[in-house]
């Protein structure tokens, strides 16, 4: 496939998205490029600013078998996973497969169930396969998780694991919408007459994995490539920082910079393109000091900085 029809397919997704969710097109390009670049996503924001409505709107347009997963205190890692049950009509077990057996799913709330649920998702999201009484099980593809989390609910909370943050490639807040932005999406309920959307589906699961497959063909510049491990590696070196991101960031970096060129019809990636996802990709991968934990936007406000000491290489075209 080529790059200029990447484009083309991924701008009709978010053309058909933005019918449900009004006045957040620069957030839906980030969601998009993070499913092409064959990543997952945390949204973390405020309740009522359509993060499930956002994953379910995604799931319909790329055509993808969809699972919602609503996680509380008493869910188990087998409402998840599936697990073998005794059929006595055959006199044996059976494997009865939970939600995580689909394409996209929305793990909501997800901050809310305990660390060993929440661990059940860490060979999914990795390895995308599941393993069950010693038998593994190879996940749909394309896999991706789309998780929730209120930032404003710590009580009843169970933060998420490093190790389970680190396998998010982004951590995204759709934000609230403006005035007029607000405005419409009440006109446009009041000319629906309904709750439901009508969205269609633009692409299908084999469209989606032959997009990803013509990304690998973005050119990344070596001084690029060296401007993404020196931005990584001054997380590292950071005061306020007691663990910086890992080579996993850098990758990040590196397939989100070559998802956005695609979306832009580009076969080569531009300085623009890693900055614009130093943010997303690395703000969740910091472990700050103890004294600015209870601090919001302490990471955001050192990513910045450090984006504006890190010297940006001269590159041209392919």
């Amino acid at each position: 496939m080529l790059l200029s029809k990447v484009a083309e397919l991924s701008s009709a997704v978010v053309t058909e998205v933005e019918q449900a969710v009004v006045g957040k097109g620069p957030v839906l390009r980030q969601i998009m490029a993070t499913i092409l670049a064959g990543g997952h996503i945390l949204l973390e924001d405020y309740p009522g600013l359509a993060k499930t409505l956002t994953a379910n709107s995604f799931a319909i347009a790329l055509g993808l078998d969809f699972r919602r997963i609503q996680f509380t205190p008493d869910l188990l890692p087998g409402d998840i996973t599936g697990s073998y049950i005794y059929n006595r009509n055959r006199g044996d077990f059976e494997l009865r497969k939970g939600p995580i057996f689909a394409n996209i799913i929305l793990a909501d709330e997800i901050n809310r169930a305990s660390p060993k649920t929440q661990s059940a998702l860490l060979e999914a999201m990795q390895e995308h396969q599941v393993t069950l009484e010693g038998e593994t099980m190879p996940l749909p593809l394309p896999f991706v998780v789309i998780a929730t989390q209120n930032p404003i609910e710590y009580e009843g909370t169970f933060p998420l694991p490093e190790a389970q943050l680190d396998r998010f490639l982004v951590k995204l807040s759709i934000g609230y919408p403006s005035l007029d932005e607000e405005r419409e999406i009440l006109a446009r309920r009041r000319k629906r007459r309904s709750d439901d959307f009508a969205l269609s589906p633009i692409i299908d699961a084999a469209t989606l994995l032959e997009m990803r497959a013509a990304i690998e063909d973005v050119h990344v510049d070596p001084d690029l490539e060296r401007y993404i491990v020196e931005l990584v590696h001054a997380t590292r070196q950071h005061s306020r920082v007691t663990v910086g991101a890992s080579p996993r960031g850098s990758l990040a970096l590196l397939k989100l910079a070559r998802a956005q060129a695609a979306l832009e019809g580009r076969d080569y990636v531009l300085p623009d393109d890693i900055k614009a996802y130093v943010a997303p990709a690395l703000v969740h991968r910091l472990i700050l000091n103890p004294e600015l934990w209870m601090r919001a936007g302490t990471a955001e406000e050192i990513l910045t900085g450090i984006v504006g000491s890190v010297r940006v290489p001269v590159v041209g075209g392919r």
